[in-house]
């Protein structure tokens, strides 16, 4: 049992209802309040995840999560109040595979009792009947798609990487920020002041992360960059420093011996165990991963890459509006830190499973005596979760074989294509706080024609910055349709009902029988 004070206990269900305007919203009815004899704390960093567990626990725990019911993991930054309910788990349950922003994560890892499990359930997703898959991601960028990224492993749980800016050479100005689901940007390294360490920021161990690069002038520049682990006691130490060469605007050319990368997925790299600084690249036509030391590649920003600085005042930092900027852009919205691996098993039915296998098997070693009854509800909502993959299966087999192509505004839905014979034909992702151009107009319209598919799929939290999308769908006489990845909403917010939703929208704007 634990051994942490009670709170007035709730089945996980009930829990993420609570957080509802409605407390009477759809499909919370029937819920009941626990009472005072639950036996476990359970923190979980995610409302499905959440849900998960309390279709297992039932009255035996109290569960939350740190993320809300609308909230996105990539991003959620956790507050005083989730670090309190942590605290006083008595197991803390993640999805793991670097789904959770990774200060859920440190939160977790100071504030959790050093005696509750943290069970990262995706990490060892096979060996309760899962599977887990590479995550793909190709956008078809015109220009080079770059992000940061950490290399090998670091000493000590929940230690991350610190990568600083510390020198620019160059005719301009060089920013890198991200720009979050709701169009608010984030700067992390900003030159016009000089570097300090507020140019900077800190991935975990074999983490990767998209931004936005953005220089004020055409020419070339020169980056340098260093590297340090920082552990949660608060030390620190180096791991290596590199420069790296950009040439802007199509004004500079390369040195004939260096390597020049101007399209495709890379990666400014440090390496934790070798101290090694590099670019990692995925090779065009390959897909083969390669690695160039810093001083021996070259990273272009083509003039296609120019644009305006948008007229908001968030991005004053950029410049006056409507100044040029060229820019490589982070192509996917929202804070996306990920390793190599695909986080989001749970589209995959049949993976959902393994969740609720794990899960069962972590509530009896941490609460012996409710093995009983974490072994019956387990079984008959996995009886519940057979019928749901077979009810899933059925209905996208309805859908027309030419049109099982998936548009969609993020790369939540890999595994839910692999699973139900269906293809990720691409990302469809609408550009915050700025109009596009009317080249980027066509282009849009020219993508959803060529892919031939009735309609795409937004995101419920991405609706609200659709328009551009709505606009072109309904020119290309395309329908735009919504579907649930990392979270739910106050419509769907439980596991089963979210996968239904997922089948019947899919059918319905595919051709299928919904």
């Amino acid at each position: 049992m634990g051994g942490h004070p009670r709170h007035t206990t709730t089945a996980a269900l009930a829990t993420v209802c609570a957080l509802l305007t409605g407390a009477g919203a759809t499909g919370c009815s029937g819920l009941q309040s626990g009472t005072s004899d639950a036996e476990l704390t359970v923190s979980t960093t995610t409302a499905i995840i959440a849900d998960l567990v309390g279709r297992v626990g039932g009255d035996r725990v109290d569960v939350t999560s740190v993320v809300p019911l609308h909230g996105d993991p990539h991003s959620y930054e956790p507050s005083p109040g989730d670090a309190a309910k942590v605290t006083e788990a008595d197991v803390v349950f993640s999805n793991g595979l670097l789904l959770e922003e990774p200060g859920i994560m440190k939160m977790v890892h100071n504030n959790a009792p050093k005696s509750a499990p943290k069970i990262g359930i995706a990490e060892k997703l096979e060996q309760y009947g899962g599977t887990v898959m590479k995550l793909e991601e190709d956008l078809g960028l015109d220009v080079l798609w770059l992000g940061w990224a950490v290399e090998g492993e670091v000493d000590g749980d929940g230690s991350q990487v610190r990568t600083t800016a510390t020198k620019l050479e160059g005719p301009g100005e060089l920013r890198v920020y991200l720009t979050d689901t709701l169009g608010r940007p984030k700067v992390y390294v900003n030159s016009t002041d000089g570097f300090d360490d507020t140019d900077s920021f800190t991935l975990p161990p074999e983490a990767h992360t998209h931004v936005n690069w953005a220089f004020s002038e055409p020419g070339t520049y020169k980056l340098t960059v260093e590297g340090r682990t920082e552990t949660l006691d608060g030390k620190t130490s180096p791991i290596g420093s590199g420069t790296f060469t950009f040439t802007v605007g199509g004004a500079a050319e390369a040195p004939k011996s260096a390597a020049v990368l101007d399209g495709g997925h890379a990666d400014i790299a440090l390496n934790a165990e070798t101290g090694k600084v590099y670019v990692r690249a995925d090779e065009q036509k390959t897909g083969a991963r390669t690695h160039h030391p810093a001083d021996e590649v070259v990273l272009n920003v083509p003039a296609r890459a120019k644009e305006s600085v948008p007229k908001e005042k968030a991005y004053g930092f950029l410049g006056e509006a409507g100044d040029d900027v060229w820019v490589l852009p982070q192509a996917v919205i929202g804070k996306h830190v990920h390793g190599d691996m695909d986080p989001h098993a749970w589209e995959d039915v049949a993976n959902a499973e393994a969740y609720v296998r794990r899960i069962e098997d972590e509530l009896i070693k941490a609460d012996p005596d409710g093995k009983a009854t974490y072994e019956k509800n387990a079984e008959a909502y996995l009886g519940t979760l057979g019928q749901l993959d077979a009810e899933v299966a059925k209905k996208l087999a309805t859908v027309p074989e030419r049109n099982r192509k998936l548009i969609t505004t993020h790369d939540a839905f890999g595994y839910l294509a692999k699973a139900y014979g269906m293809e990720v034909a691409g990302f469809v992702v609408p550009v915050p706080n700025q109009e596009p151009s009317a080249a980027e107009v066509e282009e849009l319209g020219d993508t959803i024609r060529e892919k031939k598919v009735p309609s795409v799929f937004l995101e419920p939290n991405l609706a609200a910055r659709s328009d551009v999308l709505k606009r072109v769908a309904k020119d290309q006489g395309v329908g735009v349709c919504t579907i649930y990845g990392d979270s739910f909403n106050d419509e769907i917010h439980d596991y089963v009902s979210m996968m239904r939703h997922n089948a019947t929208e899919l059918a319905k704007c595919l051709g299928g029988d919904a």
